[in-house]
């Protein structure tokens, strides 16, 4: 029986507690900073933040593309809104009215969700390379107009990101913004499980294996492509909100198309469509040039030909897709056959026929 088959087959008590304690292990990754993973070149917490960041990143990412089956190649973009929300209503050099940090955190959400209608509603309708490109022109707009709209400040960019009246920064350790992303994070995955579990994740799951099929079976393929960009869009926006806080400091450099296309490699690299294997590929993608620094430079290089490899010997990711039965539906498998369900196919995203 395989390691999944045997996760599945546990109850949901006896799976929430092997997650107990690994989760605080996770949360106390920054306090033992345990040999063996120990960054040389950067201080390890900050590290950890980083690989939380990108695993917050690739859950948002994760419902455009591994769930609806939609090419975002200019995720980036939505980023940025959020973390230009958290300098704008928090920098000192900005005009606006002065909110505390936590508040810009939900407005930075609202915000990209607004972006994410207005980007979505005449694009959806685009499938395939149509739509990734023009994803990818949207992550461009964004950036230039970062640098050319003068109170977005260019390359001078913000400081003293998410400081109050006093100057004082929310957090000042990186260990205390990594348990705040952590949690987060744990909140996100709660709410996207109940998601796929739902009317709109079966919609999504449709959409991804044939939106032809699917719309001719009634679904509304257009709404639910919409909620997807839309949730996916403030899932960035509050990623890119918690860089701008942690980082202090925003400007038009931070928002490239390479740094989108990390965040897809994440998704790619894990297995589109599964949450763990996206979380798994982040850690990857983020943690392993800030370990190895002799090979950062190589960083793209070496990112390349393993997505090269996976697409040739695994193109599903390192853990693809899988379509479980719902919970009531689990039981009666069980009562029936005595073991876990079986688990479908892998996603046709990545499916090659």
């Amino acid at each position: 029986m395989s390691i999944r088959e045997r996760w599945n087959s546990l109850s949901r008590p006896a799976q929430w507690g092997i997650l107990v304690p690994l989760l605080a292990l996770i949360y106390f990754l920054p306090v033992l900073n345990p040999p063996i993973i120990a960054t040389t070149g950067t201080d390890f917490p900050t590290a950890m933040f980083d690989v939380a960041r990108y695993a917050l990143v690739a859950v948002g990412l994760n419902v455009v593309v591994g769930q609806a089956g939609l090419l975002d190649l200019g995720y980036v973009g939505f980023f940025a809104v959020g973390a230009y929300v958290a300098a704008l209503f928090t920098s000192p050099n900005s005009s606006l009215h002065k909110l505390p940090y936590l508040w810009t955190l939900p407005l930075a959400m609202v915000i990209t969700m607004i972006f994410g209608i207005i980007l979505g509603t005449p694009t959806l309708r685009l499938r395939g390379d149509y739509l990734a490109i023009v994803t990818l022109g949207f992550g461009e707009i964004i950036r230039l107009l970062a640098d050319n709209v003068t109170p977005l400040r260019g390359q001078s960019g913000f400081e003293r990101v998410g400081t109050n009246n006093a100057g004082q920064p929310f957090y000042d350790n990186a260990t205390a913004w990594y348990w705040l992303t952590v949690t987060i994070i744990v909140g996100i995955l709660l709410l996207v499980g109940n998601l796929e579990r739902s009317r709109v994740g079966r919609a999504w799951v449709a959409i991804r294996e044939d939106e032809d099929v699917a719309e001719i079976m009634g679904v509304a393929t257009y709404k639910f492509k919409i909620w997807a960009f839309v949730i996916g869009a403030a899932i960035g926006g509050l990623s890119g909100a918690l860089y701008a806080g942690k980082l202090g400091f925003v400007n038009n450099q931070s928002f490239d198309v390479v740094t989108s296309m990390l965040f897809l490699a994440a998704v790619v690299l894990g297995g589109a469509g599964n949450k763990v294997g996206v979380l798994l590929g982040a850690v990857v993608v983020a943690y392993l040039p800030l370990r190895f620094v002799q090979i950062a430079e190589y960083n793209y290089l070496i990112f390349g030909i393993a997505l090269i490899i996976l697409m040739i010997f695994r193109p599903q990711g390192l853990l693809g897709a899988r379509q479980r039965l719902l919970a009531k539906g689990r039981q009666a498998y069980q009562r029936l056959i005595g073991r876990g369900e079986q688990i479908s196919g892998d996603s046709a995203m990545t499916e090659t026929r």
